[in-house]
Parts: C-alpha cells; sequence; structure tokens
C-alpha cells in the first residue's frame, strides 16, 4: 500500500532540505566534485557517440580526458596568462578612458562639464573606483581561489572524478533508476526525462553557445585590432546564457573601447560594431537553433534571481548549481501546475462533465 501524500511530501521535503544542508556545510570542499559531476553530465553524450562508433566506455572515456588533457594545457600556456595581463590592463586604464571622456563631454558639452559639475566628479570618481575596485576583486578572485581552494589538489581531483564518473555514468543511472519508489517509477522516469531534457538543451546547449560565440568575439576583434579583444570577447561569451544582457554589455564594452581607442576612424568602430551584429545572427539564426532547439529555456529573470540566491546563499558553489536546480526547479514547478490543473481542487464541479442521457 502506498504512502499517504502528506507522509511522502514529508519525507521529499526532509530530503531537499538535508539536500541543501550539504551544500551549505560543505561549501567549498564539493566543489572539485560538482565541477567534475558537471564535466562528466556535459560529456556524456560524446562518450556515448564514440561508443555507437565502435570504442568502448574505456576507451572512449581515455579518448575524451586525452583532447581534454591537451585542450587545458593549450589555454593554460597561451591564452588563461593573455586573458589575465588584458584584464589588469583594462582595469588600470579605466581612469584615462573615463579621462578622455570627460574631455569630450567637456568640449563638447562645456555647461555641464564645469568644475562644479556633478558629472564631472562622478566620472572621475568612477574610473577610480574601478581601478581601486577592480584591482582589488581580480587579486581577490585569485587569493581567494587559492587560499579557500588548494590549486594542486584542484587541478588533480577535478579531472579524476570527472573521469570515473564519466567511465561510470550509465551504470549509476542504473542503478538509479533500480531504486526509485515502484509505485511512481513512471512518473519519477518521465520527471527525470523532463529536467534532463531541460539541462541538455539549456545547459548543454547554452554552454556551447556561450564557449562558441566567445571564441568567435575573442578571435574577431583580436584581428579587428581591439587592445582588449581576449576580455571583451570573454565576457561577452560568458554571460550570453542571459538573452539580451551578454549582447548588450559586450557591444557596449567592445564599442565603447573602440571609441577610445579608435576615435575619428569610424570605419574601424563600424568594423566593431559589426562583429557584434554578425554574433547575434550566428546565435539567434544558427548557434541557439542548433545547440538548445525548442528544449525548455528558463526566463532571464528567474535565471538572474537563481545566480543571485544561490550565490548569497552557498557562495561560489551556489553560483555553479544554480542554473541546473533553477531548470529542476522549473520542471517541478510544471509538473505542480499540471497537476493541479487536472485536480478536483482546480476543476471543482464546473469542471466535470454531465452526465451523458443513455436512454
Amino acid at each position: 500500500m502506498a504512502l499517504p501524500v502528506r507522509q511522502q511530501a514529508t519525507y521529499w521535503g526532509i530530503a531537499t532540505l538535508l539536500f541543501f544542508a550539504v551544500l551549505w556545510g560543505l561549501g567549498n570542499v564539493i566543489l572539485p566534485f560538482i565541477v567534475g559531476g558537471a564535466i562528466a553530465y556535459f560529456l556524456d553524450p560524446v562518450a556515448d557517440r564514440l561508443e555507437r562508433a565502435g570504442l568502448s566506455r574505456s576507451m572512449a572515456t581515455a579518448t575524451i580526458s586525452i583532447i581534454a588533457l591537451l585542450i587545458f594545457t593549450l589555454l593554460a600556456l597561451l591564452i588563461i596568462p593573455t586573458l589575465i595581463r588584458q584584464l589588469v590592463d583594462l582595469v588600470n586604464a579605466a581612469p584615462e578612458i573615463f579621462g578622455k571622456l570627460q574631455a569630450y563631454l567637456t568640449a563638447r558639452f562645456p555647461h555641464i562639464m564645469d568644475q562644479d559639475s556633478v558629472v564631472r566628479d562622478t566620472l572621475i570618481s568612477l574610473g577610480k573606483t574601478i581601478q581601486s575596485r577592480g584591482g582589488e576583486l581580480a587579486s581577490g578572485l585569485l587569493s581567494s581561489a587559492v587560499s579557500v581552494i588548494n590549486a594542486l589538489v584542484f587541478i588533480v581531483v577535478v579531472p579524476v572524478v570527472a573521469f570515473y564518473l564519466l567511465l561510470d555514468w550509465d551504470h549509476m543511472v542504473a542503478r538509479i533508476d533500480e531504486a526509485l519508489p515502484l509505485d511512481h517509477r513512471e512518473t519519477v522516469r518521465g520527471i527525470a526525462r523532463d529536467i534532463d531534457k531541460v539541462l541538455a538543451g539549456f545547459v548543454r546547449g547554452q554552454v556551447s553557445v556561450c564557449l562558441t560565440l566567445g571564441t568567435y568575439y575573442a578571435v574577431a576583434l583580436m584581428a579587428a585590432g581591439l587592445q582588449f579583444g581576449l576580455i571583451v570577447g570573454a565576457i561577452s561569451g560568458l554571460i550570453t546564457f542571459i538573452p539580451y544582457v551578454g549582447a548588450l554589455l559586450g557591444g557596449g564594452l567592445a564599442i565603447g573601447l573602440a571609441l577610445f581607442q579608435f576615435w575619428g576612424d569610424w570605419m574601424q568602430i563600424g568594423l566593431i560594431a559589426a562583429i557584434f551584429a554578425v554574433g547575434q545572427f550566428l546565435e539567434g539564426n544558427i548557434l541557439t537553433p542548433r545547440f538548445v532547439g525548442k528544449s525548455v529555456g528558463l526566463h532571464p529573470v528567474w535565471l538572474l534571481f537563481a545566480l543571485s540566491a544561490f550565490g548569497t546563499l552557498f557562495g561560489f558553489v551556489g553560483m555553479l548549481v544554480a542554473v541546473p536546480v533553477a531548470a529542476a526547479i522549473g520542471v517541478l514547478a510544471r509538473f505542480g501546475v499540471g497537476r493541479y490543473r487536472d485536480s478536483l481542487l482546480y476543476r471543482g464541479l464546473a469542471g466535470q462533465e454531465p452526465p451523458t442521457d443513455e436512454s
């Protein structure tokens, strides 16, 4: 006999609270395992495709690991140092950029840029604030990452965790499926398929879109001669998963830097703007339909709330799990709404079909 609904809700509620308590209690200790699990989940379709091509699961995992090691080595030696240097240079250049903006506004609008102008004081203070706070942020990120997580352990543990999880992924899924409660097995499987569909379509798809667009923006902006093209491309690609925000912030930052660097060369400034226009065309017409498809996405407001809430409650680990947890909550909410619409509470007597006259 199945447990009463209220008792089941109690057990599932306790399990959910325990999950968040463990997440909050362990904090950064479980960060390598979360990252490793995310990598394994992201690469599982690749391993499955290699298996269908004739490789064993072990050979497929080993092949993926070797390719990932080569890519990581290339990033560590070539791209990451340049990225950090451009970030520091951009932060240090902030006062000069705002100084030139102030000079331009003074020449064009002298009545709002006098000695006692609020706009003038704001620009000066903003440039200095970005320099000081940006330097603190850059150094703080590096120092906190080293102090909270032993970098060597992180670099070693994440690949090991990802390797073994990817190797045993199908086996783990089968064991979890066997442990599902029999009375609700099909319902849980349906919810799990919906969650996987959202995660596969949104998380995997959006990660692919972000990486592709970030690479395109970085390469194109550097080829166009923009001084901070790599960091601008990385920022634009990183926040592409929030619709319109990535394009607005990335495009605004790139065009603003182009105005600072190429003032008077309108052809060059137009080229920078055209790069982002092409990027938006690629995202809307090629990349998003190809990688994300018609899967159910997440509303930008819900996404921002999840990132803010989980980041505040659980720190950096919370920000990592915010998107998949928000996607899962969205699926559960839609499932609950569907059950509510089928229930007597919603339908009432008005929703019941009238009796038919069989005479």
